[in-house]
């Protein structure tokens, strides 16, 4: 079984005991949100409250994108705040690779907000033309990703998803606070 697999059931797994009040052994960073993670301080004001109202979600993305990467850049629900499929987290790890803001290491989640399996994926862009994408589509019951970009700051998120045969997600977000 695969590390990305294992923690997918994991998760799967946490997010079934917390939604009947019971506590899983094995989602310790979701049971001490907040200890694991935080909301950059360049964070939309719509991110910190999606965050603060969802912390264990956020810490679960930040388990899955692993060791380093605490620092929330973006949360947003799709495809709106009101009709909730998935919800897409960026995190960066706050450190730089290189001598401009946008030079930061970035790592995006998509959260499977429906409770069953579907056609999803997430797509990372730097901002750099010569970097290729990064990207993890399939059918995941959980989430897609973790995908990264050692330079990602100011580059793209890019979320997608189908149900029911039909697209619900197909949405493009500029990551951190660029012009």
């Amino acid at each position: 079984m695969s590390m990305k697999t294992t923690m997918r059931i994991t998760l799967a797994t946490a997010t079934t005991f917390a939604a009947l009040g019971v506590a899983a052994p094995q989602a310790a960073v979701a049971d001490t949100p907040g200890r694991h993670f935080t909301v950059a301080s360049q964070a939309s004001a719509s991110t910190q409250s999606l965050v603060a109202a969802n912390a264990h979600a956020a810490a679960a993305g930040a388990t899955a994108c692993g060791a380093g990467y605490t620092q929330i850049l973006l949360a947003e629900r799709l495809p709106s705040a009101t009709t909730r499929y998935a919800t897409v987290y960026v995190y960066t790890n706050g450190k730089e690779t290189g001598p401009l803001i946008y030079d930061q290491p970035t790592c995006a989640v998509l959260h499977n907000e429906t409770g069953s399996a579907q056609y999803m994926g997430v797509r990372l862009k730097d901002n750099y033309t010569s970097t290729p994408d990064t990207e993890d589509f399939g059918t995941f019951s959980s989430y897609a990703g973790p995908v990264y970009q050692n330079k990602g700051y100011c580059g793209h998120v890019y979320s997608y998803m189908k149900k029911s045969g039909k697209v619900v997600v197909d949405h493009m977000r500029v990551v951190g606070s660029c012009n």
